[in-house]
């Protein structure tokens, strides 16, 4: 265990990274497995904070403090004028490929012609089955859609369930609530809305439940209307949780549907909910599937090497 000092130099600061009722300090202590005590300096309104914890974790701790701090004042640097001018002549000309920006700035865009037409099929229809590789933004385009469609208030909220399925590693018993057994598996969603709005606006959109995020176990019984509702990691599904996962569907609701049928974890992989459906669902053509392949790969080139290798080293 070690403690390391963070200082806030003023109540703007403090603010910021604190949060109302301290709830930004209480996220990370959950998230990252820490201890935060403030110090509060009355006299000239800063603070220091004390974390405690493994070095990794105060470690990451120390540096959400400081990007949260960085983001902060790249964002009240430049005039508020300047922004809202450049903010107009942006929607005046819009980039018929962007989706979304970023709470950052960043302008998200398909990168390939498979995503373009991924993000086509997303918007134009009700339910879409996604397929690919890891790697070629099938959920990260889902839930930047999803965020654009929320943006226009065309939806009201956003679920993204998962199958809770080990994948090789037994993780044994874990303590605490609901959230934090389910933490390891619902990650990697947690770790793209990071990207897309930022630790403090997904907190806030978790609390008032504009965005859920939920074991598939959890959504039986449901009927969810004006929301857009991502599976992801679908090819550990059974036949059956499918079934019950689609019939959650209600008024005014998008379905996407992710999985990499390359990667199923479940015992019985001839029977996963995501390769049974594409069968059974095959005459309803208002559903459709959009399949990616290792030439949509975004992330480091070298990934879709490793993709490519593993495909030819199982068709042998």
């Amino acid at each position: 265990m070690i403690t390391k000092k963070f200082y806030l130099k003023n109540n703007d600061e403090v603010i910021k990274i604190l949060g109302p009722q301290d709830i930004y300090l209480k996220e990370m202590e959950k998230e990252f497995k820490v201890s935060i005590f403030v110090n509060h300096n009355k006299e000239n309104e800063s603070a220091s904070l004390t974390i405690k914890g493994k070095q990794r974790n105060v470690d990451k701790t120390v540096n959400m403090l400081e990007y949260m701090l960085k983001k902060y004042y790249e964002k009240i640097l430049k005039p508020a004028e300047d922004q809202e001018q450049k903010r107009q002549e942006e929607e005046e000309k819009p980039d018929k490929n962007s989706i979304y920006r970023t709470e950052f700035g960043e302008i998200i865009k398909a990168k390939t012609e498979n995503q373009k037409n991924y993000i086509k099929t997303i918007l134009e229809n009700d339910i879409v089955i996604s397929i690919g590789p890891a790697g070629t933004g099938k959920t990260f385009l889902a839930s930047t859609v999803a965020l654009r469609l929320l943006k226009e208030k065309k939806i009201r909220k956003i679920v993204v369930t998962r199958p809770i399925v080990e994948s090789g590693e037994r993780l044994g018993f874990l303590p605490g609530d609901i959230d934090d057994k389910v933490n390891p598996y619902l990650r990697p969603v947690y770790d793209t809305f990071y990207n897309l709005l930022g630790p403090e606006k997904f907190q806030i959109y978790k609390e008032e439940e504009i965005i859920e995020t939920v074991p598939l176990a959890y959504m039986r019984g449901r009927t969810l209307e004006n929301s857009f509702i991502i599976l992801d990691e679908a090819q550990n599904t059974t036949t059956a949780q499918m079934k019950m996962f689609l019939t959650r569907m209600g008024n005014n609701s998008k379905i996407v549907i992710t999985g990499d049928i390359t990667q199923i974890d479940i015992k019985e992989k001839e029977i996963s909910g995501l390769i049974t459906s594409m069968e059974i669902l095959k005459e309803i053509k208002e559903i459709k599937v959009v399949k990616l392949d290792t030439s949509d790969i975004v992330r480091h080139p070298i990934v879709a090497k490793i993709v490519t290798a593993y495909e030819k080293w199982e068709e042998r």
